[in-house]
């Protein structure tokens, strides 16, 4: 009874470890060995499969009826051969052939084993969309199991049996990961295949700043503070609207946190990539003049048949609403849903548009920072002449810009363009004028929620 004692010793050891139902398994052992009988005796072979989980005994017995003509060996015996074992048989008793196991031991193992091994995946496939399926847009972690043709693929921490993978596409391709390393995604969508559901996971996505968001402030993990609309393109700018259930706290403030320790712990995991924190509106001329942040609007116009906003600005924001390749206005556009089409004021006023329309909106403070000259921001005079030489003369013109755009400049030394990046960011962050909080307050000691 060597083979019969291996094989229930592995069935204890699958229950343990895939936590499935000892009685299941079995189940699926008598189904193996009736397999292996079938395999030997015929499809129709009828047997009784007794197993003894506690001694580890297997007994099994062919049912043969006893029949005066055999037309199926499989299942039938005649009368003269049963009587040969007992005289007491008659045509129609059943009589049992005692089988030793070890006659087939090895086929009947691997037959339970691969029914064993397939009930064991199909368990794994149903425990995965059962756990995952209601939690698309939930941040997971992992390590970088392996790199393969440019997609990544993750060993999740808490669920390692798990097919997860993140696409070239699904990725910031300024970062880089090796091997063994951890990783944090958001999880984008659960995908069926012929081997089971695989788990699509994204860095590049949207959905990644907010789930760090939910992450990173409380108000959103208590329901409070929700994001209702987001726009990104990876590795450079997101935009984020935001609203607060509760009026009596800032969802802006909130997202920021003191000091800014909310918005910089997110933009430290994506790599400095830029964010835009604006307060959502349902009036779409509102919240389109809030979405074209850090910029300052005038007036918008809207049209709700075409969903389309024209929105005109002052000549020194012209640049700032456009943003570097157009990317503010389209962020913009993306985030509200709505096309924004935008206009200088002298632009508006030659097209028979309203001259007096550069009053602020309701208690917002003009930027002062704006049209900052650059030798008056803190630069040396040779760095104020290689930008000056490149067409950049005021904050306006630079606010955009990344490192490795100054880097291309002659002249400019990566020491030097750590500097510029670090007057930047204290001119658009600390004041609340153009950057990371724009389009709502800027944050006090006592704000973040």
């Amino acid at each position: 009874m060597a083979g019969s004692t291996e094989i229930l010793a592995a069935i204890r050891e699958l229950s343990n470890s895939k936590q499935l139902d000892r009685s299941e398994l079995v189940a699926l052992l008598q189904d193996g060995i009736h397999a292996a009988l079938a395999k030997k005796h015929g499809p129709t072979v009828q047997a009784e499969v007794g197993i003894d989980d506690a001694s580890g005994g297997i007994k099994i017995a062919l049912l043969k009826t006893v029949v005066e003509e055999v037309t199926d060996p499989a299942r039938e015996v005649t009368l003269e051969e049963a009587r040969y074992e007992d005289e007491a048989f008659e045509v129609g008793d059943v009589m049992e052939v005692p089988v030793d196991f070890a006659e087939f031991g090895r086929s009947a193992v691997q037959a339970a084993k691969q029914r064993i091994i397939q009930r064991v995946r199909e368990g794994e496939r149903t425990r995965i969309r059962d756990e995952f399926t209601d939690r698309v847009g939930e941040l997971l972690s992992g390590e970088v199991q392996q790199i393969e043709r440019g997609k990544l693929v993750m060993m999740l921490n808490k669920f390692k049996e798990a097919e997860a993978i993140i696409p070239y596409r699904e990725q910031n391709h300024r970062e880089h990961f090796q091997q063994g390393e951890p990783i944090r995604a958001v999880l984008k969508r659960v995908e069926e295949t012929p081997k089971g559901p695989r788990l699509i996971f994204s860095r590049a996505d949207a959905l990644f700043v907010a789930a760090l968001f939910k992450l990173e402030v409380p108000e959103m993990a208590q329901g409070i503070v929700e994001i209702r609309a987001s726009a990104r393109e990876v590795g450079s700018r997101t935009k984020i609207a935001v609203f607060s259930r509760d009026e009596a706290i800032d969802p802006v403030g909130a997202c920021v946190g003191l000091k800014g320790s909310r918005v910089q712990a997110v933009v430290n995991e994506l790599g400095g990539e830029r964010i835009d924190i604006v307060p959502w509106s349902s009036d779409p001329e509102r919240f389109a003049k809030l979405a074209l942040a850090p910029a300052r609007v005038a007036r918008v116009f809207s049209d709700a048949a075409a969903k389309t906003i024209q929105a005109v600005v002052d000549e020194d924001q012209l640049s700032l609403a456009i943003g570097r390749n157009g990317q503010n206005v389209r962020l913009a556009s993306e985030l509200t849903g709505w096309k924004i089409d935008l206009f200088s004021s002298r632009e508006w006023v030659d097209r028979g548009g309203d001259g007096n329309i550069f009053a602020p909106l309701p208690d917002e403070q003009p930027d002062e920072a704006a049209d900052v000259k650059l030798a008056e921001i803190g630069l040396p005079e040779a760095t104020v002449a290689v930008l000056e030489n490149a067409n950049f003369r005021t904050l306006n013109d630079i606010i955009d810009l990344e490192r490795e755009d100054f880097l291309k400049l002659p002249g400019i030394a990566p020491e030097e363009a750590d500097r510029i990046m670090g007057i930047i960011n204290e001119l658009t962050t600390e004041d609340g004028g153009a950057g990371d909080t724009a389009g709502g307050a800027a944050p006090t000691e006592g704000e973040g929620g």
